[in-house]
């Protein structure tokens, strides 16, 4: 049974070891929504054991799809999971107000990557760009027990409904964001992080509302260990 209650931005599900054999690899629908639903990457097995796990969430308007694209080499490098929903409106619950209907599949989502594929709870991740980087900050540090690393290419805000665990923090930010800009967002936001105890990993860039490729890489990195 789901966890999502109401208003509430906690996540249940956790990892566990497969009753039996992996779920298939390649790039697959996550297979859960008619209309909106996500994509599910397994790369193929590159080494043994659990394997580290992220939860891309796309920009305002967008789809899974684009966490697929902004992540899938570094996925391929590296042997990790992404799952990629799509938020069930044009952009996520707490963005545009509180949490609700996308908590409830997101847990879905990783219920049924749980039951199919081994994977490292330590290295469980979120990620995102613009409003899904906004979303993975609100939703990782309310399951920081759950997301122990949060990747945010480009935020806004945090809307966090209290703060569970200990994640750490990345973000990256563009000087010439004219969409977000960076005074108003990432140079406000992370050092209000570092003061409320997280270990935050703060890199500006020259460039407009993106995500250069070498940052998704870094930060990928900066996650495993690397």
């Amino acid at each position: 049974m789901s966890a999502f209650e109401g208003g509430n931005a906690r996540v249940g599900a956790r990892p566990a070891v497969p009753a039996g054999d992996e779920g298939p690899t390649g790039l697959q629908p996550l297979g859960l929504g008619s209309g909106r639903d996500g994509f599910l990457l397994v790369p193929p097995r590159a080494r043994t054991g659990p394997r580290p796990l992220v939860v891309s969430f796309h920009g305002a308007g967008g789809s899974g799809e684009s966490g697929i694209a902004r992540l899938q080499s570094a996925a391929g490098e590296h042997d990790f999971i992404v799952v990629a929903p799509d938020s069930r409106g044009p952009t996520w619950d707490a963005v545009g107000g509180s949490f609700g209907p996308d908590v409830a599949f997101i847990e879905r989502a990783l219920e049924r990557v749980f039951d199919d594929y081994e994977v490292d709870p330590s290295l469980v991740a979120v990620e995102g760009f613009s409003d899904g980087a906004t979303y993975a900050l609100s939703l990782g540090i309310s399951n920081g027990d759950l997301f122990k690393t949060i990747l945010a290419f480009s935020p806004g805000f945090s809307a966090a409904a209290g703060a569970t665990g200990e994640p750490r923090v990345w973000i990256s930010h563009g000087t010439e964001d004219r969409v977000l800009p960076i005074d108003s967002t990432s140079r406000r936001l992370a050092p209000a992080l570092v003061r409320s105890g997280f270990k935050v990993r703060y890199t500006e860039f020259e460039g407009g509302h993106t995500t250069p490729r070498w940052m998704t890489a870094a930060a990928c990195k900066w996650w495993l260990g690397l």
